[in-house]
């Protein structure tokens, strides 16, 4: 897998700290309208990823030891936060497959969409969770993390071999973070993975990509980035040479874009037969 950035650290805010932030300072957030990504990427900054990496790592073992509930881009809570829509099709496609499931969590950190559904994932029969991140992450994952469900691997090609074909690739608020996400989408469709999830992902409000860049508030870690607001109807013709689309929703999770709300969406399909 290749990106300029671990894409778990680039996921978005959740939405009750990044309001109370932008009370604090409005210069946090996404900006700009970039001519091409190298433009954005010049005015960025460099921060340190060793960093970032071990403070998601500390907060997912007080999660996977029991000392906290649920983390979410490195930020511990008292309360799960799920996305419903992303647990359902978790179910559909398991109860389609006698209770087994294989996912495919590309960009997936340290397990946090494992850990936030764990307690439903357990009462399935047959259950494999497949991350493919970048080496760093890879590294400290199977190090820390890997059990019997819980895998790490480098790329999809690693993952397949060891693995097999997964029942669901899943694209957490991965693709707005990579340079040429629609090469990558294609590239990945090529696998013929059954089930393709795009999950809590946002949009630009505009018919037409644009390039912006985050930056990420100090509270939750130094950082800023490029990242591109994707066209929606042009990520959904993406998939649809291949794969029937199944279903469309919205995410509890939004943020602000030239004062306008952008309410995070997902869509779900299926290869087409």
């Amino acid at each position: 897998m290749t990106s300029s950035r671990p894409l778990s650290f680039i996921k978005q805010l959740v939405p009750p700290i990044f309001l109370t932030l932008l009370k604090k300072a409005g210069k946090y957030g996404w900006s700009g309208d970039y001519k091409n990504w190298q433009e954005a990427k010049d005015l960025t900054d460099t921060y340190d990823d060793s960093a970032i990496l071990d403070k998601v790592k500390q907060a997912l073992l007080k999660v996977k030891n029991g000392e906290a509930v649920y983390e979410r881009d490195s930020v511990l809570f008292d309360n799960i936060q799920y996305s419903w829509p992303l647990l359902s099709a978790l179910m559909w496609i398991a109860a389609q497959n006698k209770g087994s499931l294989k996912v495919a969590d590309f960009g997936g950190s340290l397990g946090s969409s494992y850990y936030q559904n764990r307690i439903f994932l357990a009462e399935l029969p047959g259950l494999q969770w497949n991350i493919i991140e970048q080496e760093n992450f890879v590294t400290a994952g199977q190090q820390y993390f890997q059990d019997e469900f819980l895998h790490f691997f480098y790329t999809p090609e690693e993952m397949i071999a060891k693995q097999g074909l997964p029942d669901l690739l899943l694209l957490s608020c991965v693709l707005p973070y990579l340079e040429e996400p629609y090469k990558m989408l294609t590239g990945l469709m090529q696998y013929n993975i059954p089930y393709i999830l795009i999950d809590n992902t946002y949009f630009n409000y505009e018919h037409r990509d644009r390039i912006c860049i985050q930056l990420v508030p100090p509270e939750i870690y130094k950082a800023s980035y490029p990242c591109r607001m994707l066209n929606y109807d042009r990520v959904k013709k993406t998939l649809s040479d291949m794969y029937t689309l199944i279903s469309e929703h919205q995410n509890d999770s939004f943020i602000f874009l030239d004062g306008k709300k952008i309410q995070y969406k997902g869509l779900l399909f299926k290869i087409k037969e």
